[in-house]
């Protein structure tokens, strides 16, 4: 991995620009989710409880989908300095742990006057099927951005 992230400045993105995030979910990454956001649903917890649901088993808190578009539109695209302004999503189908998930967030508008930028954004797993799908509109920086990846 890269010891380092770097934006997109506004001028330089692109109507039609991509950027592609893929992560495996893990038991591990719904538990820290549920600590984190303090969601502590026993349908993403409980084995038990969750086999017991419509889904049949545990599945990710629906925001870690959202998380990662975060990341996208954080770390790629436009990258750091982005302020996140609005979001919109639905969530199509279930994530369980062990789905791979490939987030693509994609430029749909340019707005001049205040450097906003519309991404489309989707999110599939291994099989190709949506879990999600929706709208973000960020301010993007202007300026050209290097900086060292934080290390957690």
């Amino acid at each position: 991995m890269s010891e380092w992230i770097e934006n997109r400045p506004y001028d330089d993105i692109s109507i039609g620009e991509t950027a592609v995030l893929t992560r495996t979910v893990t038991h591990e990454d719904i538990n820290r989710f549920a600590q984190v956001s303090g969601d502590f649903n026993p349908a993403h917890l409980d084995p038990e409880y969750a086999a017991g649901t419509p889904f049949g088993g545990v599945i990710a808190h629906g925001m870690f989908t959202g998380a990662l578009i975060s990341t996208v539109l954080g770390t790629l695209l436009p990258g750091p300095g982005t302020i996140y302004v609005s979001q919109t999503l639905k969530f199509t189908r279930p994530v369980r742990p062990g789905d791979t998930l490939t987030v693509t967030l994609t430029c749909r508008e340019k707005q001049d006057e205040k450097k906003r930028v519309i991404l489309d954004c989707a999110a599939v797993n291994q099989d190709g099927k949506k879990v999600a799908v929706g709208e973000a509109e960020v301010v993007a920086p202007t300026e050209k951005m290097r900086v060292p990846k934080a290390t957690l």
